[in-house]
């Protein structure tokens, strides 16, 4: 890859740096709708642009050797799409290459931007967070599974921020539905095991997952789990669904991933991080896995499939 940067930096075609959570092979979606936002601002990977991939496969501990990878081969931006510990390993390492994010976390209140209107210093980007989004989640599931009485909320501790927006209409929500609420924790993927253990002991009827890092790339097992433990759950990416999960609600990652892409095409052209307000993700997705809910004995209301955008047979 050296020489391709070298060859870049000779022809003044600038080399952007991406930094994945996962794999490749996992995020090749999300890759896709990037690259598709980068186009709509007029650069097309390998005719007047580079992109430098680094991929920390699930290990939080590899985004500050690879940004600092990224920085000596002194990228134009780094993007970190989907991962808060890995837009903190950013700020920490620079203060003058733009960095655009991709969150589903609150940015202000993570520390880091100034405000969504005006970001400041050299950090802006996309964020998935919608403060009504578990409220909606624990409607949809509801509707779905509305013989259960009483429902709960997964979190983690570590991240008592996000954890304390999304806990925060919940309680009203559920006593206007009429449903017990009981709030579990997790910081780990490890703690999944535990938490349906509690859930069989409390007779949780459902689960709204948090949106959370580490419950996104642990939505495969949180599937598997719920479907093995036959738990109705709803979480907001629709990877949950497709690996067996009962439901799924949330911002669109493709088109927030695109969104992306438009900003770092933006920062190429010349403007600057501060200048340029933090998205907020208008598109919403509904995913139902009717075999899933075949599984559960559950028969989804003709209202909840005609919302639906993509229903798994």
């Amino acid at each position: 890859m050296w020489p391709l940067v070298v060859r870049a930096q000779q022809s003044s075609i600038p080399v952007i740096g991406y930094v994945g959570a996962q794999t490749a092979e996992s995020w090749a979606g999300r890759v896709r709708a990037f690259r598709q936002g980068l186009r709509e601002a007029g650069f097309v990977e390998g005719q007047n642009l580079l992109i430098e991939f680094r991929w920390a496969e699930d290990r939080y501990d590899r985004y500050p050797a690879l940004i600092a990878d990224l920085i000596r081969h002194k990228v134009a931006v780094i993007v970190t799409p989907g991962s808060t510990p890995a837009i903190v390993a950013a700020k920490a390492a620079t203060t003058t290459i733009p960095i655009v994010f991709l969150t589903a976390a609150d940015p202000v209140q993570a520390g880091l931007v100034a405000s969504l209107n005006r970001p400041r210093g050299n950090l802006t980007g996309v964020t998935a967070l919608s403060l009504e989004l578990s409220s909606k989640q624990l409607e949809l599931l509801h509707e779905f599974a509305p013989t259960a009485k009483s429902i709960g909320l997964l979190v983690n501790p570590t991240n008592p921020v996000l954890a304390e927006t999304q806990s925060k209409d919940l309680p009203a929500t559920a006593h206007k539905l009429g449903l017990g609420l009981h709030i579990l924790h997790a910081s780990a993927e490890r703690d999944f095991e535990e938490v349906f253990a509690a859930i069989t002991k409390l007779g949780i009827g459902g689960l709204v997952i948090g949106g959370e890092t580490v419950f996104t790339t642990g939505s495969k097992t949180l599937a598997a789990l719920a479907l093995r433990n036959r738990v109705p759950a709803i979480y907001q990416f629709c990877e949950f669904a497709a690996a067996g999960g009962l439901m799924s609600y949330g911002a669109s990652l493709s088109d927030a991933h695109r969104l992306a892409g438009v900003y770092t095409g933006r920062i190429l052209k010349g403007e600057k991080p501060a200048d340029l307000p933090v998205e907020q993700a208008a598109k919403f997705e509904l995913v139902l896995n009717l075999k899933t809910a075949k599984s559960f004995e559950l028969d989804p209301p003709a209202s909840l499939l005609g919302r639906a955008d993509e229903v798994i047979e």
